[in-house]
């Protein structure tokens, strides 16, 4: 049993209904995709997809696809990937329809109101029942990558009833906690609600079978008991909650091509000194804010009195860098250093200083004052790491006259808040589903941030009447997604898109930027595992790992 601990709390095991990391995480081993992120480096393999072509045109792919069985029994075929898609495009239960829909732009069929035609997408079998052929609208320069995303992953043709045309073999709800099926490297075995869930070696797998029998993942959300649980060493892999880390105790030995550094971390609590790997993951953490709630001088407010680069050092203590971009700098356009130049020269909010001088007269500008002060609820994830930070914020904002309460939410209820529109001030982060700003940029494209509409990709709400630069930011994304090839001349078009997104978020204050974090795991010599690259461990597979016991 390979014992691991997750800090949030699980929702589904559907893969098309999934938006958390625990979720995901646990999708991932039951779950295949056509491709996947080895050991989550950012480069794409092969995974169900035993060999494929692209036409000249980049718009047509042809799949053969692997010899393969789900946990069932039943072989992976084409048409199963082509019910697994029609799901994430048409099922009321798909939270990322537009992934396949917008983003790749598989050829679909709309209504006269501009929604999705069941039946319409342009996949189809070949000429074998396992040669899967994809048709896109028009090219786009990710679409391998997209479809290492656990939304594309197969699942057997029928077994819900969710999409026209099928009854469904089992009730969703049996499907989505009690009895996933898919065809990755492990089986599901049991998730019970808030407490644990594990998977079983799938003895039948067509790839590399698992080396451990059992993965189990116990759900603590309480920082002091996850620490517990793991000095207790009830836990083979897991990471350090903040308060409990000290950076001086990390001891790197190496660092690889990928930036990873590589060493031992201790000695800990119980004596033991841990194995360490600290990523620098494509990922984002920030505050959101409900733009019908909060009006554009409280979020100005915020984004004043913010020092990125004292949260970093001070609250996160050193686990990650200081962010002012919704872009993670190792993929904006230009790299690191255009994205440096971009702040050094645009930031309005001077970066990396707390001026609660600016962020009062912006509010008083608005008519707020000693005897008109404005009252925001900030909920967060349940970490007191965030807790600290978010005490600093109403402190410092106190003082530019708004009244900030503090609410924390288990995960699954932050999002489904989120969902319906009901928060003002929040805080969650974003890793890469594919390696491109998009991917981040899309949770800025005001039409997919209203909460009234199904699956919203982000939860702020944002409208020409509560933000000034909602056009900028509209056309800009309309660019992107109007130069999707894998051209140079479509990716400088999407580049300087890119920009014009993130000076309108500037401008707005829809997401206030916080950090890049730096994933950092810690393990035993029980356990041997390789360390996981950028895509973060939410898409590392586990059957690889071994153990010393």
């Amino acid at each position: 049993m390979f014992n691991r601990i997750l800090s949030g709390t699980i929702t589904t095991m559907d893969p098309v209904a999934a938006t958390d990391t625990s979720s995901g995480i646990i999708i991932q081993q039951v779950f295949d995709c056509l491709m996947s992120y080895p050991n989550a480096l950012p480069t794409v393999e092969n995974e169900l997809a035993a060999d494929y072509t692209v036409s000249d045109d980049f718009t047509t792919y042809t799949f053969q696809l692997a010899d393969a069985t789900y946990h069932n029994g039943e072989t992976v075929t084409a048409s199963d990937f082509i019910y697994a898609w029609e799901r994430l495009a048409a099922s009321s239960n798909s939270r990322r329809a537009y992934f396949i829909l917008d983003s790749i732009g598989v050829e679909h069929e709309t209504d006269d109101e501009g929604n999705y035609v069941p039946g319409s997408l342009g996949v189809e079998v070949g000429e074998t029942e396992t040669e899967l052929v994809v048709n896109l609208s028009e090219p786009f320069h990710d679409t391998l990558e997209m479809f290492a995303y656990t939304s594309f992953a197969a699942l057997p043709e029928g077994v819900l009833g969710d999409v026209e045309g099928y009854d469904g073999e089992m009730e969703y709800t049996e499907f989505a906690s009690n009895n996933p099926i898919g065809a990755g490297p492990f089986e599901f075995a049991f998730w019970e609600q808030g407490t644990a869930a594990a998977v079983s070696k799938y003895d039948d797998y067509y790839g590399q079978v698992a080396q451990v029998d059992n993965v189990r993942w116990q759900v603590i959300e309480d920082d002091t008991a996850r620490y517990n649980y793991a000095m207790n060493e009830n836990a083979d892999y897991f990471g350090l909650p903040t308060a409990q880390y000290d950076p001086g105790l990390v001891q790197v030995e190496s660092t690889d091509e990928y930036g990873r550094e590589i060493g031992k971390y201790g000695p800990v609590r119980n004596g033991k000194t841990l194995n360490y790997v600290g990523v620098p993951t494509l990922s984002i953490f920030y505050v959101g804010f409900n733009m019908e709630k909060v009006p554009k001088p409280v979020r100005q407010a915020f984004a004043y009195v913010l020092n990125q680069g004292q949260m970093v050092s001070e609250v996160f203590k050193g686990r990650g860098s200081p962010a002012q971009l919704f872009t993670p700098p190792t993929i904006f356009p230009g790299g690191a250093q255009a994205a440096n130049d971009l702040i050094d020269s645009e930031y309005p909010y001077n970066a990396d200083e707390t001026d609660i001088q600016a962020a009062r007269e912006v509010m008083e500008e608005a008519g707020y004052g000693e005897d008109n002060q404005f009252e925001v609820q900030w909920t967060q994830y349940n970490s007191n790491t965030w807790e600290e930070m978010a005490s600093i914020l109403r402190d410092q904002l106190a003082s530019a006259h708004i009244n900030m309460q503090i609410q924390k939410a288990d995960f699954s209820t932050l999002l489904e808040r989120g969902r319906n529109g009901q928060l003002e001030a929040y805080t969650l982060g974003w890793i890469a589903d594919w390696p491109a700003p998009d991917n981040f940029l899309q949770l800025l494209n005001p039409p997919q941030t209203d909460t009234s509409k199904q699956g919203p990709i982000s939860y702020v709400n944002w409208t020409a009447e509560n933000g000034d630069a909602y056009q900028q930011a509209t056309d800009a994304y309309q660019q992107v997604v109007n130069n999707p090839a894998p051209t140079d001349e479509a990716q400088q078009i999407r580049d300087e898109a890119y920009v014009d997104i993130e000076t309108a978020n500037w401008e707005d204050v829809a997401m206030l930027p916080i950090y890049n974090r730096k994933d950092e795991t810690f393990w035993y010599d029980t356990v041997n595992i390789e360390p996981f690259g950028g895509m973060g461990p939410s898409r590392q597979k586990l059957n690889n790992v071994t153990l010393n016991r």
